[in-house]
């Protein structure tokens, strides 16, 4: 294979990709107008439903110009040799080739961020806004943006600085390395994320005392589920969107309920959300989870130990000399089509996981408060409630609606 030959393989997959979102989004526009099932009839009005199709309608044109934009600014980084300028502008700073790394992904995600912020802009403050969702500050959003980069930089930049260190002494076997290193660290996010992280963006604060929190450590006490930490997280600093996560295990287990899910809904239908949650856990979704991600790192990067080392994806962005990050950005469009199939199966799995933690809550609590907290939920964040099936099977990691009120009413 030649690099040009390398070269058109690669743009192929990034405009196949963009075609096949491109035809699931059509499809799914094209049910945006169908009429609500008899099952989910009490979810809107039709003043409510008329407004939950325009906002359905403004999110899908806004993520067909961002598509269309990303794509195109992807393809002319490619076409017109991006890759190689931003290469050179770091190899002009630095030998070190941890330091060119670095170097390489910063510019392009510090570029990539500046030009995608007018975006993230008009998505919160017109859009979020005209729907009545958003309650971001300005200065919010611009304190969020800094810190998210941040983050990346410290987190992102120390793992790959060590990715690449294992890789010039290790060389192929870099990859158990590099799979050890983010298999622990996703361990210690699963477990203190909620206190290391969390707190960075958002405001937590114990339940306080009272009907809610009786009703939950009753609930627990039932199903023998030890919880010291149930935390309220200040969602409605920036959305009135509502949530609630389980996150952790062992001691550091934790339920957080955003402030807007404790008033949207009531004491009873909380406790149903929990006791999904309490599901997930019982039932080793967690475990699972995790574990299935960490052997699916470890197969990415003996993929990556395999391929990055040669010459051609170097050469394929008409870069001369050899390096580990510019492989590893043509690795990542090769393998996005196998990404893709096992995000897919990811899915499948999740929306089995999503049916066992209702069957549980039914089992252990009641189906109806679910039911209805599921509705209005549904109801409060203007959900689409007749997505198209090809649609829901590629991309949602949740059962439908109308599919978990059907397996709650069995």
């Amino acid at each position: 294979m030649t690099p040009t030959t390398l070269f058109y393989i690669l743009i192929a997959i990034l405009i196949i990709n963009f075609i096949i979102d491109k035809i699931l989004d059509f499809l799914n526009t094209k049910h945006f107008d169908d009429e609500i099932p008899t099952e989910l009839s009490d979810v809107y009005e039709k003043e409510e439903y008329e407004k939950s199709q325009v906002y359905k309608k403004a999110n899908a044109k806004f993520s067909n110009i961002t598509g269309l934009f990303s794509l195109l600014l992807t393809l002319a980084f490619f076409f017109f040799d991006g890759f190689k300028f931003v290469d050179d502008l770091a190899r002009s700073y630095s030998s070190n080739t941890i330091v060119i790394a670095l170097l390489f992904f910063g510019i392009i995600i510090i570029g990539s961020d500046i030009i995608n912020t007018p975006f993230s802009y008009y998505k919160t403050f017109v859009i979020e806004e005209k729907f009545g969702f958003n309650k971001t500050t300005l200065k919010t959003f611009i304190v969020d943006k800094i810190k998210g980069l941040l983050m990346t930089a410290l987190l992102g930049g120390g793992i790959l600085a060590l990715i690449i260190w294992f890789y010039q002494f290790a060389g192929v076997h870099f990859w158990i390395y590099a799979w050890a290193l983010v298999a622990v660290f996703s361990l210690l996010m699963n477990l203190f994320y909620a206190k290391l992280i969390v707190p960075l963006f958002n405001k937590q604060t114990p339940l306080e005392d009272g009907e809610l929190k009786t009703a939950i450590e009753k609930y627990a006490t039932k199903v023998g589920f030890t919880l010291k930490n149930i935390f309220v997280i200040d969602g409605s600093k920036r959305s009135t969107k509502a949530n609630a996560y389980f996150s952790g295990f062992g001691a550091q287990k934790r339920i957080t309920l955003y402030d807007t899910l404790i008033n949207d809904l009531g004491t009873d239908e909380i406790v149903a959300v929990l006791a999904h949650e309490v599901g997930h856990y019982k039932r080793k979704h967690i475990i699972v989870n995790l574990f299935s991600s960490i052997l699916l790192t470890g197969f990415t990067f003996w993929l990556l130990s395999i391929f990055v080392s040669l010459p051609i994806f170097s050469e394929a962005l008409n870069i001369t000399t050899p390096s580990f990050h510019v492989g590893l950005i043509v690795f990542g469009v090769l393998y996005s089509p196998i990404s893709e199939f096992t995000g897919l199966l990811m899915n499948i799995l999740s929306r089995k996981f999503e049916f066992q933690a209702d069957n549980y809550a039914k089992e252990t609590f009641a189906a109806q408060p679910l039911i209805t907290s599921l509705k209005k939920l549904s109801k409060n964040s203007l959900s689409n409630l007749t997505p198209h099936p090809a649609y829901v099977f590629m991309n949602y990691s949740h059962p439908t609606l109308l599919q978990r009120v059907q397996n709650l009413n069995k």
